[in-house]
């Protein structure tokens, strides 16, 4: 099996008709249920294993939830009518910081599914008059409209999804 792409490496096309925003609001909805699917079986001393001094699946899942504040903040920007979005620490220092390794996997995954809740809801009420407005995302350089934050998000949920999976797949 490959390996899988570092996140800084990867390009976007951001193309996608905005007949497409349900579908990847869906996509969104369901991330939650599906890292509690893949997780379930596993033992707390997998969860909190670190390969090669990587994160470990705990960690993985607690980046998501210091990453839903962004997403959101850009999308209330978005909808608020800014033209530049906020940046993110590409250093993700919070993440480290936090120390998911010490927390119980129920809370880390009951505070993802509650910040993407509301990461959905928000999207869901954006009117259809905010869905072709654009605002530059700092990083990528490039503008993006709801419909490619939702999208950019999706990625990067299934990005530590597989990660998630190349962990379990060296674990065993």
């Amino acid at each position: 099996m490959t390996s899988l792409q570092p996140w800084f490496e990867r390009k976007f096309n951001l193309d996608l008709p905005n007949s497409r925003f349900q579908i990847v609001l869906e996509k969104l909805r369901g991330t939650p249920g599906r890292l509690e699917e893949r997780i379930k079986p596993l033992l707390s001393s997998a969860l909190i294993a670190r390969v090669d001094n990587k994160w470990s699946i705990q960690e993985n899942i607690g980046h998501l939830c210091e990453l839903e504040p962004i997403w959101t903040q850009r999308a209330q920007q978005l909808i608020n009518g800014d033209t530049e979005l906020i940046a993110a620490d590409l250093s993700n220092r919070s993440t480290d910081e936090a120390h998911y390794n010490d927390r119980t996997i129920a809370e880390i995954v009951g505070k993802f599914r509650t910040l993407r809740a509301s990461f959905v809801r928000l999207l869901e009420s954006a009117s259809s008059t905010v869905l072709d407005r654009t605002a530059r995302h700092p990083r990528l350089g490039t503008p993006m409209r709801l419909i490619d934050i939702a999208f950019f998000t999706a990625e990067h949920d299934d990005h530590h999804l597989a990660r998630i999976a190349e962990l379990l797949r060296s674990l065993t």
